[in-house]
């Protein structure tokens, strides 16, 4: 898999775009929210691997590291919170779809309660 497709799957989801917010000649490439900004997924580099950080509930996080040799803590973020997973693994496709959308939605605009009166 490609940095491309790579980004292309994280378009998908809506709200979603690419940002290259560090000057690094593209090198590393942040998924965001348009409404609130925040990054759902990191795709990069690591030890000469491409690969995608994804945010992930803690026991999630455990399982697909359980089920997948290409999916570890992820580098350079929390290790409890986000997994880092190798384009170039064992993850199948269509669980990578599903790390992807668990990641935008623990990372999307949260709704406001209406108080009661």
């Amino acid at each position: 898999m490609t940095r491309r497709e790579l980004i292309d799957l994280c378009l998908l989801s809506p709200d979603a775009m690419e940002d290259y917010p560090f000057d690094d000649g593209g090198e590393n490439t942040i998924m965001r929210h348009r409404s609130n900004n925040k990054w759902f997924a990191l795709i990069t580099e690591h030890d000469g691997r491409l690969c995608i950080n994804l945010k992930c509930e803690p026991m999630q996080a455990d399982f697909w590291r359980s089920v997948y040799e290409g999916v570890v803590p992820a580098w350079h973020m929390n290790k409890v919170h986000w997994n880092t997973v190798y384009a170039d693994s064992d993850v199948k496709l269509l669980d990578l779809r599903a790390m992807i959308r668990d990641s935008f939605a623990l990372t999307s605009p949260k709704t406001k309660k209406v108080k009661k009166i």
